[in-house]
């Protein structure tokens, strides 16, 4: 090896994974952990690193020394393909396990975008569950290639509020004696505001388009750690609770029947096995709290509906928690509805919009990373190289646009939880998470479904919603366990940052001409940005955390790094492979052969950029 070919290696990002089966399906992983997305690299693929052939005899890989070996169990690798039954039944599961999170978005959202008939609440989640299908389906088949699941995401909501903030409150509208005009008028109302929301979930999620078709994700990394990540998602969860307020406020009772459900089933009897044939057992606790808490107490809001204990008298208190309110969306709801770009109009974009959505779209691109990696590890391969990262990222940023056009009023992320379903079955199957994508487009088509989960009481919702918003703030606060809270440094930027993130939005918001520039779109701007939360705590906590001097174990960038992707130092020396896991279907001859290719982030030949390892180098920072 030459020396000049030795030096370019140095700054590479390459995984090694070797796998083989013996008689006990035990499985050998080698991985490379040198997969830092600051470099964005890594070895294309050569004859010698195929896989052995099934059936061959199991060979414990040789190590070096920046290599670990670790037994996995699981069950099904990402290239493999269970049964069918097996296939669908997992399917199943990883829809039920998302559905709380994909259905809580438009019920959300129906209130401040002012839509007015439950029918056109029935369209609205028919196409957010198909919007997420399609999208699941890409990034699970042309993006990062690993068992991702998308939906949409709660990062979305606060730039979402804010936005329709400035369009100012909902028009009066009575549904019961509304003339055909008047419901043509507020039709025309609601989706106007909507169109405001494509515009700018599209125009934002071109920038994250751009990040990953360009590699740039890498560059933008750089600048970000946990003191930027914790008070980004923490703020969402914290200012959110208004929202679970309103709804839970509907009947208080119900809202903490289901509060308390999912407490008891998720945290008290997280252990409880429902035993089944064969001796074996189902963690239902563990994997359903949240429909099983839903089922509960909306049974419960029927049996009180039938015997007339909530009032009829839409302004009493208790109402909303009636089952029979929505009975006639569901009569007049057809069976199938088709969702289709544009069904709500021409998108509109604004700049103050564009800005506004793009913090939340960094945030999500963020997650995602992370997810990726933990995905990897899960699953039982290798961590994913640069390559599948940018793709992973493009492929949610082409989803994001999707779900603007087609308008769901939301854009769309990875699912943790779900994510978290692979290390409980073992199965980490790519096939399992695309038919999820399949039943996901399958359940938008169905009018008369989507129409049922629309009639889900009010305070139901708030139950959930206020177990949900308090674990999202809790998983942004978490990652404050990397850093050293000790140091008078990073208790000054958090704190900074949560009191700015929550007193600016709040005087913005409540304070008639705040933002005052003799402007107009400069004011727009402005008052859009400074009413989102996680925006303002994000930033300073991110502009803080790069000018204030500090160590990178300070800052808590090492433990982060560690925890996240694993990475150590390369053997420039030691024989490069990576897993074909992350291959392009249909078209991996046509790359190879194609030298250009090579120069492509989001192609499975890309050598990778040369960039300074700066992570490393204390005296960055």
């Amino acid at each position: 090896m030459s020396n000049m070919e030795k030096e370019s290696r140095k700054h590479l990002d390459m995984g090694s994974p070797f796998k083989a089966a013996d008689s006990s399906d035990t499985r050998w992983i080698v991985e490379r952990t040198d997969m830092s997305p600051v470099n964005n690299g890594f070895q294309p693929p050569t004859h010698g690193d195929e896989l052995p052939e099934p059936g061959s005899k199991p060979t414990p890989p040789r190590a070096g020394k920046d290599q670990k070996i670790y037994e996995s169990d699981i069950q099904y690798t990402v290239d493999e393909v269970p049964p069918w039954y097996t296939t669908l039944l997992l399917g199943v599961q990883h829809f039920l396990l998302m559905f709380s999170g994909v259905i809580a978005i438009p019920l959300i959202l129906a209130g401040p975008l002012c839509v007015h008939t439950p029918e056109a609440l029935t369209q609205l989640i028919g196409t957010i569950f198909f919007v997420s299908g399609m999208v699941t389906l890409l990034q699970s088949t042309f993006g990062v290639r690993l068992p991702i699941v998308q939906g949409g995401t709660f990062g979305f909501l606060l730039p979402t509020f804010a936005i329709l903030d400035v369009r100012g409150p909902c028009i009066p509208f009575d549904s019961a004696n509304a003339t055909a005009t008047e419901e043509m008028e507020a039709a025309e109302f609601w989706q106007g505001r909507m169109r405001d929301i494509q515009g700018a979930i599209i125009l934002a999620s071109m920038v994250q388009v751009l990040l990953g078709c360009t590699g740039a994700i890498g560059l933008l990394l750089r600048f970000i750690g946990p003191l930027t990540i914790a008070p980004t998602i923490g703020l969402i969860g914290i200012t959110l609770f208004g929202v679970a307020e309103i709804h839970m406020s509907t009947q208080w009772g119900i809202g903490f029947l289901t509060f308390g459900l999912i407490t008891v089933f998720s945290q008290l009897l997280d252990r409880v096995q429902i035993p089944l044939p064969g001796g074996k057992s189902f963690p239902i606790f563990t994997l359903f709290p949240i429909i099983i808490s839903i089922i509960i107490a909306w049974m419960v809001c029927g049996i009180m509906t039938a015997l007339d204990v909530f009032p009829d008298d839409p302004d009493a208190y208790g109402y909303q928690a009636r089952t029979d309110i929505k009975l006639d969306a569901l009569r007049r709801s057809p069976w199938v509805i088709i969702p289709y770009p544009g069904q709500w109009g021409l998108p509109t974009v604004t700049l103050a919009g564009f800005l506004g959505m793009t913090a939340a779209v960094i945030a999500s691109m963020i997650e995602s990373v992370g997810d990726y990696y933990a995905c990897a590890r899960l699953s039982g391969t290798a961590p994913p190289p640069a390559h599948a990262i940018n793709r992973g990222i493009f492929i949610e940023g082409i989803g994001c646009i999707m779900a603007g056009f087609w308008g769901t009023a939301n854009g769309t992320t990875s699912y943790s939880e779900n994510i978290g379903a692979i290390g409980l079955t073992k199965v980490g199957s790519r096939a399992v998470i695309q038919a999820c994508a399949v039943l996901l487009m399958l359940v938008g088509l169905f009018g008369k479904l989507n129409a049922l989960f629309s009639m889900i009481p009010e305070p139901v919702i708030g139950g959930v919603l206020a177990v949900t918003f308090g674990m999202v703030g809790a998983v942004g606060f978490s990652n404050l366990q990397f850093v050293n809270m000790n140091s008078s440094r990073n208790l000054f930027i958090l704190g900074v940052s949560l009191f700015l993130g929550i007193a600016v939005p709040h005087y913005v918001i409540n304070t008639e001409d705040a933002i005052n520039t003799r402007n107009d779109q400069l004011n727009q701007i402005l008052t859009v940005l400074l009413e989102t939360n996680m925006f303002v705590g994000g930033a300073t906590g991110m502009i803080l955390d790069n000018i204030i001097r500090g160590t990178p174990e300070e800052r808590g960038l090492i433990k982060w790094i560690e925890a996240t992707q694993d990475q150590v130092s390369a053997d420039d020396d030691e024989d490069i492979r990576y897993s074909p896991v992350y291959n392009l279907p249909f078209i991996m001859g046509y790359l190879r052969r194609w030298e250009w290719t090579k120069y492509v982030p989001i192609s499975p030949t890309f050598r990778g950029f040369r960039l300074k390892e700066w992570r490393r180098n204390p005296t960055n920072v």
